[in-house]
């Protein structure tokens, strides 16, 4: 079953993926792969707060929590198309943008991954106040 779930969130995730990146235009005035980081960010905060809310939830199943995990953000996310888009930048002697690229990846992959775990541990929280 859990094979089914990351199978199924795989295909859900890469699609989500396929039609942000038809929706988000490139920033080409600035050469930043706008796409690709809203992207991965919205994947860092998803799984940092799927990671604090439901991942030790013996409620719900395994195969859904990997399902979500492994396979929705895990297909949806992507850091190869993020390597080559800096490589890309650096072949072009784009050196601003490449670096621009690269800190804004890494502080807000961070940034939104913590904040994401904040989110889901604060509605856990609450949530288990509501209950008691």
């Amino acid at each position: 079953m859990i094979y089914f779930g990351i199978g199924l969130g795989g295909i859900i995730g890469a699609l989500l993926r396929y039609g942000l990146s038809l929706a988000i235009p490139a920033v080409s005035v600035i050469h930043f792969p706008l796409a690709t980081w809203i992207t991965n960010m919205i994947g860092c905060y998803s799984l940092g707060w799927l990671s604090a809310r439901i991942n030790h939830n013996e409620q719900i199943p395994l195969w859904i929590r990997t399902g979500l995990g492994t396979g929705v953000i895990g297909s949806f996310t992507t850091f190869s198309t993020f390597s080559v888009e800096v490589v890309r930048l650096l072949h072009e002697n784009l050196w601003m943008p490449a670096l621009l690229y690269l800190l804004a990846s890494a502080w807000g992959g961070w940034l939104s991954a913590w904040l994401g775990w904040r989110m889901g541990a604060l509605q856990k929280e609450k949530k288990a106040v509501r209950t008691t």
